[in-house]
Parts: structure tokens; C-alpha cells; sequence
């Protein structure tokens, strides 16, 4: 089986790679794709995302990052995913991603696998590692030390 899990992943945190971690012994191979998004406006270029997850996944040889733009179904399709990996933190996350799952479903046939969140990991989200990132406070407990330097970096520059 392949699987496919798509995100922003501006920046990857220690929840996003809970998640990879817990998927990978399930699928044969997992292609984790970077949502390219013209309405968000994200930290990191595709390419710095890009390259930030490929040195975070490199422990798992299974594991293949890109990007894509469009519809999370027409990504799977393209690289011959046969399901969608998502994880979930709370209950209104829930809500939003079972709608998903079943759009997703109606749409292409592809199966959606909604994973909760590990609870040391429940809280942590891109959002709030940039937040909290940009007033100084301490981001290593919740994303590698590479990335914790670049998004450091990131806001001392701006």
C-alpha cells in the first residue's frame, strides 16, 4: 500500500514526524507532499520545506517528500497512492477532516485514514511554532534543532 500525506508543513514539527513515524510500519511506501497553497502565505519557500522534510525523513528510506498544488485526491492519484494519511488533534479537527475524508472519498474512491494526535504532540501545530517563534520563546522541544535555527532565523531577518 501507499499512502499519501499532504500538509503546509511551514515548519515540520515533531508532530508531523510522530505522525510518519507511526504510518510507516503500516504502508509500503509513504509520500509525505508539500501543499503548495497561492492563498496562504507561508515562512518558507517550497523549496526550504522541501528540503527541511527530506533531512527530517531521512531515517525512513520508504519515505518520499514533494510537492503539489491542487486537490489532495489528484496528488494521491498521481503518485498512485491508494490512501490518504491525516492526523488529528481535537475534536473540531475531527469534524473538518471527515467531511474531507468523505468529499475525498466521493471524489476519487481513495480511502482516507484519520490518525489522532499523539498527546504529547495534540497541542503543536505550524501556527503556533511560528507564534511562539516570533516573540522569542523557545521552539526545540517541538521541532528538530535544524528547523528551530531556520525558523529562528527566519524571524531575526524580518
Amino acid at each position: 500500500m501507499r499512502a499519501l500525506f499532504a500538509g503546509s508543513f511551514d515548519p515540520v514539527t515533531y508532530g508531523h514526524l510522530d505522525l510518519i513515524s507511526r504510518v510507516v510500519p503500516l504502508v509500503e511506501s509513504l509520500v509525505v507532499a508539500v501543499a503548495i497553497n497561492s492563498e496562504k502565505r507561508p515562512i518558507f519557500s517550497e523549496e526550504e520545506r522541501l528540503t527541511l522534510l527530506r533531512a527530517t525523513c531521512q531515517a525512513w528510506p520508504q519515505v518520499e517528500v514533494r510537492a503539489f498544488q491542487g486537490l489532495v485526491v489528484d496528488a494521491a492519484r498521481t503518485v498512485g497512492a491508494t490512501v490518504i494519511i491525516r492526523g488529528i488533534r481535537n475534536a473540531s479537527e475531527l469534524d473538518h477532516e471527515l467531511q474531507m475524508a468523505q468529499t475525498n472519498r466521493q471524489l476519487s474512491g481513495i480511502e482516507t485514514l484519520l490518525l489522532p494526535a499523539s498527546p504529547q504532540w495534540s497541542f503543536v501545530s505550524s501556527s503556533l511554532i511560528k507564534e511562539v517563534a516570533r516573540y522569542g520563546g523557545d521552539i526545540t522541544p517541538y521541532v528538530p534543532a535544524a528547523v528551530a535555527a531556520r525558523v529562528l532565523a527566519h524571524f531575526r531577518e524580518s
